[in-house]
């Protein structure tokens, strides 16, 4: 839907124009009904509230988080027709000044986080509260996590058996052969089915916009006139979404890690340029791994240590580790460390042991985990119906095949891996929509603040500029010569003293800034090594 001139600077008349108008009224410009929809499901959710209560259904879940439901429509173009509910989780402001406990903070209302994916669950969001880099947004914010429509209890999304979704032992090949290509191609179809099966007619409603548009309605139910949001990676796109949508019902955003929302980049291109970025990213992973050769022995070098590395990945293809980890399941854990500098120390010692005869720790972190199944399942199908849903994507193999036989010549390490993931996009039998032309006026939003590592490969850098670019009043905060994904709230104190600034006093520094990179992780022996998260984060 390529449609700015509605969303932008008459968007509040229409809005009033809309809400008035009679809900069976036909359209006069394209998206108008979803527009008049969303009024229409943000009212009622305004007027319902939401109902919070113990987090029965959510395990581990703390006495001072609640949880409870908001209705959104299926099809917002029939607001009045089928709801789903999506689930909520909030911990109040705790008005605890960390540095004065004699000072009583003043609530400012509700923080919405989305973590990202698309697939990704925010319910256990609040939780980060007690963590001492939140305790002071915690004091003056609710913190408000949501699972968006299609993830955990919230309409759940399926495409597949989730007894039958881990494949492992699997294989990995940088440079496949044609009748590898072949089967992973059967399989991406067959996964495409798989979805309009299972979802039936209600397949075509999992969007991005569709997300946007529940988060006004999780805004009005939350008694928020104005929103105060933050989204990490995916979240950074569909709340920009909600900029271009609903500009006067924004408060304060936070975009960390951002997508470039440019259409011509959604998501096909996006993919292709993420592939690109990993490739530097496992080269720095290697730089560090051979910087501390002293400890895990895998060569002094990137170069030796890429040998280390094919060395492993030679023996796993012939007998995986376990029964359990072959190439793939190699390479899935390194991509892991790619997003997050933290799992640098387990990883290097997971490849160092096994090299050296002890499988155990490579098993425990890249091995499947099947009770982890059903939601691994779940997390996929919504990644895959919300990016194939939300664009165009080339439809014709040679296209894929020619654009990524080309980019694995220089970045082997994801390239196909990432093919296959989004393969099924080739095949959709949902309608594809057009992106939205993300863009904001001046004065149209207010000031927004965009976070971004220099060398984060999920989400490149260049989608920070493109995303500051297109938002009127954004400034743009730079960890520079970092790449792990998601910086806020984490081991930088300058961004987030920025963050907090924002966030609290409503501050935000010039057009862009830069803070000094975060320190580089330190090496772990065998003997004080502990093992890492083993699930694949967001994409």
């Amino acid at each position: 839907m390529r449609a700015p001139a509605l969303y932008s600077a008459a968007g509040s008349l229409l809005l009033t124009t809309l809400a008035a108008a009679p809900a069976d009224a036909a359209p006069a410009v394209p998206g108008a009904a979803e527009l008049r929809g969303t009024v229409v499901a943000a009212a009622r959710a305004e007027a319902e509230g939401i109902a919070f209560g113990k987090c029965t259904a959510e395990p581990d879940m703390p006495d001072n988080v609640q949880c409870g439901t908001v209705s959104v429509p299926l099809d917002y173009a029939r607001p009045h027709g089928r709801q789903i509910k999506l689930t909520v989780s909030r911990m109040r402001a705790t008005h605890k000044d960390p540095h004065n406990s004699k000072r009583r903070v003043p609530r400012q209302g509700a923080l919405v986080y989305n973590p990202g994916g698309p697939g990704a669950t925010g319910m256990y969001f609040p939780l980060i509260g007690v963590l001492p880099e939140w305790k002071r947004i915690a004091a003056a914010y609710d913190l408000v996590g949501y699972a968006p429509r299609g993830v955990g209890r919230s309409a759940p999304l399926s495409c597949k058996d989730p007894e039958q979704f881990f494949q492992a032992p699997s294989q990995a090949p940088t440079h496949p052969s044609e009748s590898y290509k072949q089967e992973r191609i059967a399989q991406a179809k067959a996964y495409a089915r798989g979805c309009a099966q299972r979802a039936g007619g209600t397949l075509r409603h999992y969007t991005s916009l569709n997300n946007a548009r529940d988060l006004d309605v999780l805004r009005a139910a939350l008694g928020e006139h104005r929103l105060t949001f933050m989204g990490a990676s995916y979240g950074t796109y569909f709340g920009a979404l909600y900029a271009t949508l609903f500009p006067s019902h924004v408060r304060r955003m936070v975009f960390d890690s951002a997508v470039n929302p440019d259409p011509e980049q959604i998501w096909y291109r996006n993919n292709l340029h993420q592939s690109a970025a990993f490739e530097g990213r496992w080269e720095d992973i290697r730089e560090w791994i051979a910087r501390h050769d002293d400890v895990y022995g895998l060569g002094d070098t990137a170069e030796k240590v890429l040998r280390s590395y094919e060395k492993a990945r030679a023996r796993l293809a012939v007998k995986p580790a376990g029964g359990k980890v072959g190439p793939a399941q190699l390479q899935g854990a390194f991509l892991s460390a790619g997003y997050f500098d933290d799992y640098w120390p387990h990883r290097a010692h997971a490849l160092s042991a096994y090299l050296k005869g002890d499988p155990k720790p490579l098993i425990e972190q890249a091995g499947p985990h099947p009770q982890a199944a059903a939601e691994a399942e779940n997390t996929h199908a919504v990644y895959t119906a919300v990016e194939c849903n939300d664009a165009p994507w080339p439809t014709d193999w040679r296209v894929w095949d020619r654009d990524n036989t080309r980019l694995a010549r220089i970045a082997p390490f994801e390239t196909w891996d990432n093919v296959w993931m989004n393969l099924p996009c080739a095949y959709w039998p949902a309608p594809r929509q057009q992106p939205l032309d993300v863009r904001t006026g001046r004065g149209e939003l207010p000031p927004t603040l965009i976070l971004a590592a220099e060398r984060d490969a999920a989400t490149p850098y260049d989608g920070a500029l493109e995303l500051h670019r297109r938002l009127s009043g954004s400034v743009l905060v730079t960890e520079r010569g970092s790449g792990t994904h998601g910086i806020a709230g984490g081991a930088n104190p300058c961004v987030n003293g920025h963050v907090e600034a924002y966030l609290l006093q409503g501050d935000l520094p010039t057009r862009r800034a830069s803070c000094a990179p975060r320190p580089e992780p330190k090496p772990k022996s065998a003997a004080d090594v502990r093992k890492a998260p083993a699930a694949m984060p967001p994409r």
